[in-house]
This record gives structure tokens, sequence and C-alpha cells, in this order.
């Protein structure tokens, strides 16, 4: 069994995130995008949908993914993989991004971990996730918020909509700016994140 498992969008920062270090080590396999609707993803306890993912490209095996997730199977979706344009019963609102907020002197996001027991959560502070927004997420009851801005949830689980399997999104977009060499919170970010999240899915 694949404990964690990726799809390779094809792009720099795809691949400085999922195969060289520090972070390469935590994915057992990556599977090239356009190879996906021919792969029995059943072998993998979770599959992560990386930052940036073309959208339009995932809704080609969306039901895929749905059917993975009803079978126990745990999705990731990572910021700006769009998930309300290929799932229902997701409602995300963009925002305006001020990527130079610490330059201007302005306040940053108000970045609250709402749910601090959650093993996802394991080691994450705030200041882990603050660089800069592109949208929130309006959760449903089914959705269970973890990290919260003041506009709505930056990351959020759902255990029910899919079950037994689940689905984790968050509009923070880490591999993108880590795979740039661009902002070093994202890299802070991913430290705490995949190993908490790794360890997760290892116990479920």
């Amino acid at each position: 069994m694949v404990t964690l498992a990726a799809i390779d969008g094809g792009t720099y920062f795809h691949h400085q995130s999922l195969y060289e270090a520090p972070f390469g080590h935590y994915f057992d396999e990556r599977i090239y995008v356009q190879d996906v609707s021919a792969t029995d993803l059943s072998a993998c306890k979770a599959l992560l949908l990386p930052c940036r993912l073309n959208a339009d490209l995932i809704a080609v095996f969306k039901d895929q993914l749905v059917d993975y997730m009803r079978a126990g199977g745990t999705l990731v979706a990572m910021g700006e993989t769009f998930p309300d344009r290929w799932l229902p019963g997701i409602a995300f609102t963009a925002c305006e991004t001020n990527f130079w907020w610490w330059v201007e002197g302005l306040p940053g996001p108000d970045i609250q971990i709402v749910d601090t027991d959650h093993p996802l959560m394991a080691g994450m502070t705030a200041d882990h996730a603050i660089w800069h927004l592109h949208g929130h997420f309006r959760t449903s009851p089914a959705q269970r918020p973890l990290i919260d801005e003041v506009g709505g949830t930056l990351l959020f689980e759902d255990t029910k909509t899919y079950a037994p399997g689940r689905l984790i999104a968050t509009s923070l977009d880490p591999m993108y700016h880590h795979g740039s060499h661009f902002m070093p919170a994202t890299t802070r970010f991913l430290d705490v994140f995949l190993p908490a999240l790794r360890a997760y899915v290892s116990k479920t």
C-alpha cells in the first residue's frame, strides 16, 4: 500500500516540491497528470494534488477522484487547484492578493489555527501559515475548519461527504512558492504539514 502519492503536473515547482530535498522523501509515488485516468488509485492511502495543478485537467478525472474517496482514500487538494470547480458542495471566494504587505508596513493575514488538537495541525502555528491569501472557503457542516482567517476558512477536512474516505482542501499555495524559491514561510509550512499529513494517513 502506498501511503502518500502525488499528481505531477509537470511544472518546475511541482518537480522541486515533489522530487527534490527536503520534501521529496514524503512521497512514495508520483503520477503524471496525463496518466491519472489510466491509473488504479486504490493502492494509495492518500493522494495529493499539488498547488496550482490545472483545474481543467483535474476535472477530466473528477469522477475517478470521487470514487477514490468513496472507496476510503484521502484526497488532499492544495491551493489554487480550485476544488469548487470540480467537486460539488464547496464554496470558495477569491480575494485580492497583497503579495507585499510586509514590505508596505501593512498588517498581515489574521491566521488562526482553530483546531489545535487535530493531528494535521501537530506543530502548526499561525506563523507557519502566514504569507498571503488567494481566497477563503465557506464551510458546510460536513467540512471541519482547521485554519481560518477573518474572511473564512483556509484549510478544512471533510470526513462525511465521501465517507469512508475524506477530502482535505486548502487555499494556501506553499508548494508553488517553495518550488519557486519565493517566500520562506511556505517552506516552514511544508516542514510541519507534510510529516503531519503522512503520519495522519498512516494511522487511518
